[in-house]
């Protein structure tokens, strides 16, 4: 055999390549008549680089044109994979990320997951590992469609095949580096699954059927590849952390796992043991079994189960973000967990349960119901091993713990977390019972299930897996849930808006039988109705089971079992706005019907979105609060509970957690909270505040704002409305028109609706089939001091509030506020003229108030009884615009949130009510100019006090101007990348796209009179 160089074997190359695709018998598409002579160059290759004759192997796929998850090769080294090779048509180039084609982009969209991966089109060859280029695309001297033997290239492609062939998986020092590896990888398998699923695989599709009986009825087909991608890779890891080799795949590595944890053993098997399911996969799980076989266990933990205290989430940032967010999966500081078990135990100590060992005591049961990666559990344990080692001695630990496993239960629906979870209470056990005699301590079985905490206690699964693992897991479950006593429940719940559905059983209940929600669900005589769709949260539905378990709350009511007097307490950290939202009411009343005592800790002291440095959770800009709820044996159900507060100081979140370390049940910091069934929980109201009327005592009736579900129904003028409607129905594919339209739970294309908004007519056939120009577009306020246009359309918003559009007219006129928040600097309330947005005081909810509740003007909303009491005060007819005008003196202005910033810190606005007729006179005066203000003028004009019927101006002179060279630029000009205001020059200033303002440019020289607003 001749020995080849570099450019012997290209010119050898060119030769057969152009033979291949100049014949005009040989069919196929171009790139098919370069993998015959592609295959011999890099077997060539491979020796020049130094690798023995046959040591490199080019393993050809079947070419199919659909698959986005196939390369055309998979090579491998002595048997091992080592990377893939995509080729594509001569002329198409090697770089992918210059690709216009779509199915090219797509593709490489999910290619780029792959660690070792080269693209040639016969003429150019580039190396991508991990998405990231390698050196630059080498081009070869001449066309390889006709140089022939003359086709030539540059040295540098030996280095790039050289480094391509001698790949080996780099072996990750800290879970902190495993966690990208991982996820590239997982998110990698997953698209390969649901790529093979849209074949219509039918392994996989009767795998997903079987997973769906199980463990997630509702998921569709890209929930089961997330959830078979995440089953297999940490599947994987928990083997490596075993010790179990991956060299010889999948299936060895699934049974000797089954021997140790054999809930994940039997799932890796079952996901993965149907050979025309490995076939199909064999890209992603290749790769994946190559790259994990090399994680080191010990170099990785160093014996710390902290070392994966944020992997999950490391790991989710990078295989699907989105998903964390979906989930609510954002884990707990060790801080927090540490105060929280701390508090819990002291709790048990204390008088309403006497346990002098806390949560080392042989009767106390704890369950974390959304374990996570078992942070939670993992506190509790250490705190046991703390007591029992202060009190008995170190030697008593192991035993402690080891019967303490019995005691400690942990549910979680997501395989990756389950797994991580493992993963660190082994170590933990096994760091906590190791002794000189021991260092190697058998750890004892755990009580980790997979499960869906809210899924019916009473069902028994049927289906395929039933006899299996997993199916006695899940019924192991459902007898916890059902049976166990369980004393303490403490935890993290997720956190989803809008989970209507997501609930199980808690939400829907069993037939014939309320369900748990359903009981802590104000009646319409409430008048809330409109904000009990906040109790369609995770974090309230794991609330409502806690205290279901605990407690025995509403026990007989949702079985028709017998009532149990449970004595026992609920700590959770959770989004605060359960402690003051209207539609929690019976959420509250329930919980002091239940406990004795409730210790409520404000972790958000710093208000909604505060700066990231103050909030607990980086990523959360929530309200966030940790609540304890104790119940003791022989609670008077007819009391409520004590409630006791303390707020956590504002400022950096080291300063939180310094103070929730010294935060002491029966310590100092604590102020009692309103004892009403349905009260907030919050403190008691103190001083004049308390005594002030709340803004909804005014008025007989308020309403959300308009609730559109799809932002292109909005915009700054009425004619984008129309080009917008005619480009959704001008879409040529159903997909198309679904994409622009955005449906949603209650709007579709198909949908008739029959409900009118006020003189606006729907028209009674559904988007679809409506040939007719857009419903005529009429301004909107969308947020304040921002007017917009809107269609008044029903069928295009998902929540219109008809009863709103029924009082609107020329006269109305509307006052808006946030109810579950306070402000927190500038005007507490705003005023608008037309039909406000549901997000309109300051983008994050509120409530509407109209002033009056006929369109006609005649039926005030200000209750009747008010201004009859406030006529007889005054001495002088007061009429509901006179409170309006006066509610707008007040409150429509900073002074008044810093005025009463210290009593804002509970949530509900209230109104100082003068008593003096003469003061009560003026500001209802001034209001009236408010009121026009923000109404642009179309409301209380009186052009002889100065407030004539038209938008309000400045004197001339005075007010902001545009000078001509520093308009904002529009289509096709860019718009502006940001804005910024110069108080001191009082100038807005623009920062155009792609470079920074500089000082010669068109509007930073001294412009208009000292005193106006340029805008430049």
């Amino acid at each position: 055999m001749a020995q080849h160089t570099l450019q012997t074997a290209i010119s050898a190359f060119g030769a057969s390549a152009k033979a291949k695709l100049a014949n005009p018998a040989i069919k196929g598409a171009p790139e098919d008549q370069l993998r015959g002579p592609l295959e011999t160059l890099v077997s060539q290759l491979s020796i020049v680089a130094g690798q023995p004759p046959g040591a490199v192997q080019l393993v050809g796929e079947t070419t199919m044109r659909d698959l986005q998850t196939r390369p055309d090769y998979a090579v491998t080294r002595n048997n091992a994979l080592i990377g893939f090779i995509e080729v594509k048509a001569p002329g198409k180039g090697a770089d992918p990320k210059g690709f216009t084609d779509l199915h090219d982009k797509a593709q490489w969209s999910k290619l780029s997951k792959l660690p070792n991966l080269l693209y040639t089109d016969g003429n150019s060859f580039s190396l991508w590992q991990d998405g990231e280029r390698q050196g630059s695309v080498i081009r070869l001297d001449g066309d390889v469609g006709s140089a022939g033997a003359k086709l030539s290239a540059p040295d540098t492609l030996l280095a790039l095949i050289d480094n391509f062939l001698g790949w080996n998986p780099i072996t990750p020092k800290t879970a902190r580096k495993l966690a990208p590896v991982a996820a590239r990888l997982c998110r990698f398998l997953r698209d390969e699954v649901v790529e093979q699923m849209g074949r219509g695989n039918k392994g996989l599709t009767d795998l997903a059927t079987d997973w769906r009986k199980l463990l997630f009825p509702e998921a569709n087909d890209a929930q089961f590849a997330d959830g078979y991608a995440q089953a297999v890779t940490f599947g994987l890891l928990v083997a490596r952390a075993r010790g179990i080799s991956l060299a010889g795949g999948i299936e060895p590595a699934a049974s000797a796992l089954r021997q140790s944890s054999s809930l994940i053993g039997t799932a890796l098997r079952l996901l993965t043991d149907d050979p025309a399911n490995h076939e199909a996969l064999k890209t992603s799980l290749g790769t994946l079994t190559r790259v994990l076989e090399e994680v080191d266990w010990p170099t990785i933990s160093k014996d710390s189960p902290d070392a994966w205290l944020y992997f999950y989430e490391e790991f989710l940032a990078v295989y699907d973000n989105t998903l964390r967010k979906r989930t609510g999966s954002y884990y707990t500081p060790p801080e927090v967990v540490a105060a929280m078990v701390r508090l819990v135990d002291e709790a048990l100590r204390g008088p309403l349960f006497d346990r002098a060992a806390g949560l080392a005591s042989s009767d106390v049961t704890l369950a974390d119901p959304a374990v996570g990666t078992g942070t939670f559990l993992l506190g509790v344990l250490r705190r046991i091993a703390d007591t029992v080692r202060t009190d008995k001695g170190a030697g008593a630990v192991p035993g402690a713990i080891r019967a303490a496993a019995s005691r400690v239960v942990g549910f979680e629906l997501q395989f990756g977390p389950f797994a991580v979870a493992q993963l660190r209470i082994i170590a933990e056990m096994a760091a906590l019972m190791r002794t000189p005699k021991d260092p190697l301590p058998a750890v004892p079985d755990l009580n980790l299930f997979i499960t869906d905490t809210l899924g019916n206690p009473y069902v028994e699964e049927e289906g395929l897996l039933q006899s299996g693992p997993i199916a006695a897991s899940r019924r192991a479950a459902n007898k916890v849930k059902r049976e166990e006593r369980i004393t303490v429940v403490i935890g993290n719940p997720p956190y989803k808006v809008d989970a209507a559905g997501r609930g199980g059983w808690i939400e829907a209940g069993s037939v014939g039988r309320p369900s748990a929600l359903e009981l802590w669900t104000p009646p319409r005589s409430w008048g809330v109705g409109a904000s009990t769709k906040h109790l369609k949260n995770l974090y309230v539905y794991f609330w409502r089971w806690a205290t279901w378990k605990v407690f025995g709350s509403d026990h007989h009511a949702t079985t028709g079992e017998p009532e149990i007097d449970r004595a026992g307490l609920i700590c959770f950290i959770t989004a605060a706005g359960f402690l003051n939202g209207p539609g929690f009411q019976k959420m509250r009343a329930g919980l002091r019907r239940d406990c004795s005592e409730i210790w409520v800790i404000d972790c958000s002291s710093d208000g909604h979105q505060p700066d990231v440095q103050t909030r607990i959770f980086e990523g959360v800009q929530q309200q966030i609060c940790i609540v304890l709820a104790a119940r003791a044996v022989g609670k008077n159900r007819g009391e409520p509970a004590r409630v006791r507060f303390a707020a956590l100081p504002k400022g950096h979140r080291e300063l939180k957690f310094d103070s929730l370390a010294k935060l002491r049940l029966d310590g100092e910091g604590w102020v009692d909270g309103p004892t009403g069934w349905r009260d907030p929980l919050l403190p008691e109201r103190t001083g004049d505040w308390g005594e002030f009327p709340a803004v909804p005592e005014f008025f007989d009736w308020a309403s959300p704002g308009v609730k559109t579900h799809r932002t292109w129904v909005i915009a700054p003028d009425a004619e984008t409305l129309r080009r917008r409607w005619t480009a959704m129905q001008a879409a040529k594919s159903p997909a198309s028109k679904h994409a622009l339209f955005h449906p949603d739970r209650d709007r579709t294309l198909d949908k008739v609706v029959s409900v009118d908004l006020g003189v606006h007519r729907t028209r009674p056939i559904s988007i679809s089939r409506d040939r007719e120009q857009i419903v005529e577009p009429v301004r909107y306020a969308f947020r304040s001091f921002d007017r917009q246009w809107i269609p008044p359309d029903h069928r295009l918003l998902s929540q219109a509030r008809s009863q709103l559009w029924e009082l609107s007219s020329d006269s109305q006129f509307y006052l808006t506020a946030i109810d579950d928040r306070s402000p927190v600097s500038g005007p507490s309330i705003t005023i608008a003229a037309v039909i406000p947005d549901m997000h309109h005081y300051h983008g994050r909810g509120g409530r509407v108030f109209p002033l009056w509740r006929d369109r006609a003007a005649t039926q005030p909303n200000v209750r009747p009884e008010l201004l009859s009491h406030l006529s007889g005060f005054y001495g002088a007819p007061v009429l509901a615009e006179h409170v309006m005008a006066y509610l707008s003196a007040i409150m429509a202005h900073p002074a008044f949130t810093a005025r009463f910033a210290p009593d804002l810190v509970r949530p509900g606005l209230r109104v100082p009510l003068t008593a003096d007729p003469a003061l009560f006179a003026e500001a209802a005066s001034l209001g009236r100019e408010i009121v026009w203000l923000h109404c642009y003028g179309e409301r209380f004009a009186d052009p002889e006090a100065g407030r004539p019927r038209s938008a309000p101006r400045m004197p001339e002179g005075t007010g902001p101007f545009i000078p001509i060279e520093g308009a904002i630029p529009g289509a096709p000009e860019p718009l502006p990348e940001t804005m910024r205001y110069d108080a001191g020059k009082r100038r807005l200033n623009r920062r155009r796209l792609r470079r920074e303002c500089q000082p010669g440019d068109v509007g930073l020289r001294g412009l208009g009179q000292a005193g106006r607003l340029a805008v430049v």
